[in-house]
């Protein structure tokens, strides 16, 4: 049994953790800590990491960028172990990870989709055979018109694992309306489509002479998301310090 401590436990993503826990028979949520304080779950619920006094093995974040420094500090100093999934980190925040990591388990991802994470893993090794027979790599991702950065940070994950493969010989081409020039052989073409209520959805192309094949990725809910941290929760209890990934909750 992993006891949690959910960081952000009121938001979106905080209430859906919630729920799957509930139906987990190796997970609890012992406690919560949101600003607002305000109990919505059967655990009790702090403004302030330092309030909490109950028993956690990890702490889980989907709070906000802005409450990340101190949520590091805390980890840091009481020596549990974090799974961060808050996007939209400063150069400052990122380095700060890697410190903090050295001190107590930290597990960072792009993306905390088990299905995605497989994915990085089965393009990588796609990618070193179909590169050497000259096919073309392009990336289409699809997210709600209310997603502010585009492209997503998955599709930009899914290229640095591709070009991983390829020892870095690739570059990344976001718009091709800016110049009428042929298709560089060298290049990781990656475009953004914005509208409805699109969750997400990941297609990357591999386009040789007379054959496509597509690797495509649907998000139908965000539950794909807290599903994975939960499982990241419980694959980092008891981990030694380090920085940690979802390729090693997969792996």
């Amino acid at each position: 049994m992993v006891k949690i401590l959910m960081h952000g436990c009121n938001g979106a993503m905080g209430q859906v953790i919630s729920s799957i826990v509930q139906q987990d028979k190796d997970a609890q949520i012992t406690a919560g800590v949101d600003i607002t304080g305000v109990q919505k779950n059967d655990y009790p619920v702090f403004t302030s990491l330092e309030d909490c006094k109950e028993e956690v093995d990890v702490i889980i974040d989907f709070a906000s960028a802005k409450a990340v420094d101190h949520l590091l500090d805390y980890s840091k100093e009481h020596k549990i172990p974090v799974v961060l999934c808050t996007t939209g980190l400063s150069e400052e925040q990122i380095k700060k990870v890697g410190e903090t990591s050295k001190e107590t388990a930290v597990l960072r991802s792009a993306n905390m989709s088990l299905g995605i994470n497989l994915l990085l893993k089965i393009v990588q090794e796609a990618a070193k055979i179909l590169a050497a027979a000259d096919f073309d790599i392009e990336i289409v991702e699809k997210h709600h018109n209310q997603k502010i950065d585009a492209p997503s940070g998955t599709a930009l994950a899914l290229a640095d694992s591709i070009n991983d493969a390829l020892d870095q010989a690739y570059h990344y081409k976001y718009d091709r309306s800016a110049e009428r020039v042929k298709r560089d052989k060298k290049e990781i073409g990656i475009q953004a489509v914005r509208g409805g209520s699109i969750v997400g959805e990941h297609d990357v192309i591999f386009a040789g002479r007379d054959e496509v094949i597509t690797f495509q990725h649907t998000a139908y809910s965000k539950a794909i998301f807290g599903k994975g941290a939960v499982a990241a929760a419980k694959f980092l209890k008891g981990k030694e310090p380090g920085l940690y990934n979802m390729s090693h909750v997969i792996g």
